[in-house]
Formats: structure tokens, sequence, C-alpha cells
């Protein structure tokens, strides 16, 4: 999708390529190969939203993820296979920022790169409309805020209040264009769009 803000057009639903990995904009026929991957419990289990895995919560997430407008789904060209998902949006932005989040991978790709790359994809997009990108982590989930710290992520100090659910606060990490020209997510090939 498309919005626009002051005089410019973000595109929150590009198709973004590299060797390893396809992003594409989430359809509603995504629906089994994506509930293939988040049905593990073990994806959540530091996660604020822990029974992400079940169908009725998961599809909560689907529905609203494909109504943001902002998510993608991460594929891996190797296999033609869906691996997980990610999204832009810009609710808690602040002017000249993006948010970037709800990020999953399957776990057979934890560990390696593919969570960087798929960053550095998303990142190198992002910049192409604003200066700084968020990311919104879980306070306690110390996977995900070791994955930020190793990607470049600068820890601030906003504070998020989970609106639903059960009173959760998360961090606020970020990146602006200057830290990842010269951050570790900034090496290897260019992304292409389309």
């Amino acid at each position: 999708m498309k919005i626009a803000i002051a005089d410019r057009v973000i595109d929150r639903q590009p198709t973004l390529n590299a060797p390893r990995l396809q992003l594409r904009p989430l359809k509603a026929g995504d629906w089994d190969e994506l509930y293939a991957v988040a049905s593990d419990p073990k994806l959540w289990e530091l996660h604020p939203q822990r029974d992400r895995w079940r169908e009725p919560v998961f599809r909560d997430f689907f529905d609203q993820a494909l109504a943001s407008g902002g998510a993608l789904v991460a594929i891996d060209p190797a296999h033609g296979r869906i691996i997980g998902s990610s999204r832009y949006d810009l609710a808690r932005a602040e002017p000249g920022e993006m948010e970037i989040g709800w990020t999953f991978l399957s776990r057979v790709y934890w560990g390696g790169a593919m969570n960087a790359l798929l960053k550095r994809m998303m990142l190198e997009h992002a910049f192409g409309f604003v200066e700084r990108v968020i990311f919104v982590v879980g306070e306690f989930n110390l996977r995900s805020r070791a994955a930020m710290e190793k990607i470049g992520g600068r820890l601030t100090s906003r504070i998020v209040e989970s609106p639903t659910g059960p009173p959760d606060r998360h961090v606020v990490y970020a990146i602006d264009r200057d830290s990842f020209e010269t951050g570790p997510l900034n090496q290897g090939a260019r992304v292409v769009c389309g």
C-alpha cells in the first residue's frame, strides 16, 4: 500500500528481491502457509503474546496484518515457500520515521543471516522515504532485543505500552540513515525492487 505523507508517497508494500530472500505483499491466500510457520509455540516463547501460535490468536494477527497495508511475507527462493513475515507501519512513528516490526521467521532460519538480510532489505527500502526507522520490542523479549543490537539498533528512551491485552511494556530501538550506512547491515549487494 502506498500512503502520502506531506509531498511524499511511501510504498509500504513493495516487492523486494535478493538472491537468498524475497519479500512481497501479504495476501489473504497466504494464510495456510504462513500459519504453518506461526503455529510453532517455540517462536513465541519470549514474545509478550506467547499464545500467538494458537489459530484464533494468529488469525487476529493475520487479519490485522492484511488490514495494515504494510505487511510482507518472506519467501526463501531456494524452495519457494513462505518462511515468515514482517510489516511497515506509521502509527507509532514520529515525523521522519517509519516502524518495522511484527517480524517472525521459521526457527529453521534462526541463528543464521536471514533476519539480518530481511531487516537490511526493509531498511534500505524505508530509507528511500524516511530518515529513521524504529523497532518496538517487548521489554523482556531478550532474544529480539539481542537481535536488534546485533543489527545496529540503538535503544532509545521511548517506551510503548501495549494498547490491547495484558499491560506489556515495549522498548524502542532506532536505526537512522547515517548509522545504517556505516553499520553492520550495510554489507553485500543492494536489494532490487519490483
